[in-house]
């Protein structure tokens, strides 16, 4: 157990985290919503600190980054717990339950990483499969140590982190998938306890400090499916990360508390049609086939990376660029 960062102490020893915007009260022997924070006799320990259930070299195309390092491997690394209790969580053996972890240093798995690099298996380090705001001082700590070699670090999370612990860490990390779950407030609250607006400000500080970002929203029939709300959250991407930031429209299926049908195909390609109105690059998760995955020129119509099940499979640019009409491909490459 390690002690926690951001939080005060208030009467009668309970404990305020500032981690997220949850901003637990938490009173001795208890902890936050989390699961992965408790008030240990006055102070704040981190449960999870050095905890990890998962760790695995993925393609770069599974976190979903289609532009950062296309074709690339990376070490991909998680723990226990989340600040959101998503009723549809694909992850939810490790996030909403207690599962068997082991333990590691910032230290030695960043010589780790070091060491999958050496051997061309990676390029650096993901920190992903549940959610990595609630393992922030371990995080915080190996992504330092990892630029300090070289390496690249990248997140995959849903975004729910309050402002300042957030700046602290957004230097150091070089690529985020943020998972906007839907552009609504009231579905956030309903279906995810959480909120909306510090996802989104947790976007903009990702871009402010100029890391690659990508978005994924997963499209839930009947509840964020609205060519409404797809056409808000396409305009908002557009407006404020930039028409060149990815989107990945990912499929539903039934899972954790969800029993509903999986998302029907043609609504996915009515908000992919929607998305390309304004975005130059949308993607589709989760298809038959892997339907959607392949990047498309948005100037002249033709495939330009193809990709498979194991990631990129053929590049047809030159210079990051199309290499049928000369247009720029917007990706980052080793």
């Amino acid at each position: 157990m390690k002690k926690a960062s951001y939080w005060e102490v208030r009467p009668c020893k309970t404990i305020l985290c500032l981690l997220c915007p949850h901003n637990c009260k938490i009173k001795p022997g208890e902890s936050g919503i989390c699961r992965g924070r408790k008030n240990v006799a006055g102070e704040l320990i981190s449960l999870n600190y050095g905890e990890i259930t998962s760790l695995a070299v993925d393609p770069i195309e599974k976190k979903p980054l289609y532009h950062f390092y296309p074709g690339s491997k990376i070490l991909s690394v998680g723990t226990k717990g989340c600040n959101l209790a998503c009723g549809f969580c694909q992850n939810w053996r490790i996030s909403q339950s207690d599962p068997e972890t082991y333990s590691i240093t910032p230290e030695a798995l960043a010589e780790a990483t070091a060491d999958y690099s050496k051997k061309g298996e990676s390029f650096g380090i993901s920190y992903t499969y549940s959610e990595p705001m609630v393992w922030f001082e371990f995080v915080f700590e190996t992504a330092k140590f990892i630029h300090e070699k070289g390496l690249k670090n990248v997140l995959v999370t849903n975004g729910y982190i309050n402002e300042s612990p957030f700046r602290e860490l957004s230097p150091y990390i070089d690529a985020i998938n943020i998972d906007i779950k839907a552009f609504s407030s009231s579905f956030y609250e309903k279906v995810c306890l959480g909120g909306l607006e510090p996802v989104l400000r947790t976007a903009c500080i990702a871009h402010e400090a100029g890391c690659h970002i990508e978005v994924t929203n997963l499209i839930i029939p009947g509840l964020n499916d609205s060519p409404k709300e797809i056409e808000e959250l396409v305009d908002w991407v557009a407006v404020n990360l930039g028409d060149t930031t990815p989107l990945h429209f990912s499929r539903y299926y039934p899972a954790y508390k969800f029993e509903d049908p999986p998302t029907p195909i043609d609504t996915l390609h009515k908000a992919v049609n929607i998305g390309r109105s304004r975005l130059k690059y949308v993607y589709l998760g989760n298809t038959p086939g892997r339907e959607g995955v392949d990047t498309v020129c948005y100037q002249c119509g033709k495939t330009v990376i193809k990709r498979g099940p194991v990631g990129v499979t053929q590049f047809l640019t030159h210079d990051n660029k199309c290499k049928y009409c000369g247009a720029t491909i917007h990706i980052i490459q080793t």
